[in-house]
């Protein structure tokens, strides 16, 4: 019963993160095709009120659960290579958005407070296929826990 809890959460976890990533990439193209000059500005605005909220505690969440889960199972364990493979994807698409994601919004939102606005287009473009890498990452991620490779 507590491992349906888990994988509940688990998979709650999953579709916040890769949902928030579907919504966020097709709202930054949308600014990015938008003739109004401050429309790379509100999006900006917008990464500042929903990452913290909902980009940051997904991961956490997915991740926590995650392990949780393999530990409370007798029929899964750290070493199995899908768990492997799973943990090194996870960790790709969230230093990706810690290290890349997180740097070129803030240059996106003070090239826009500035009004650099090709400046602030060109950090969103550049923003936009990091969330592609993490959408293809979380895409196979997904693949992994579905077909389990190797087990």
């Amino acid at each position: 019963m507590l491992s349906d809890w888990l994988l509940f959460g688990h998979i709650l976890a999953a579709m916040v993160w890769l949902g928030g990533v579907v919504v966020l990439g097709a709202l930054c193209v949308r600014a990015l095709r938008d003739p109004d000059p401050e429309a790379a500005g509100r999006f900006t605005g917008t990464l500042r009120a929903i990452g913290p909220v909902v980009m940051a505690p997904a991961p956490v969440l997915l991740i926590a659960f995650g392990v949780w889960l393999v530990a409370e199972s007798p029929a899964w364990d750290f070493g199995q290579g899908w768990i492997e493979l799973a943990f090194g994807l996870f960790a790709a698409a969230f230093l990706v958005g810690a290290a890349h994601q997180s740097r070129t919004a803030i240059a996106a939102e003070r090239a826009s407070a500035q009004g650099e606005r090709d400046e602030a287009v060109r950090q969103l473009r550049r923003w936009v296929w990091g969330m592609a890498v993490i959408l293809a990452l979380l895409v196979v991620t997904a693949w992994d826990m579905v077909f389990k490779p190797g087990l």
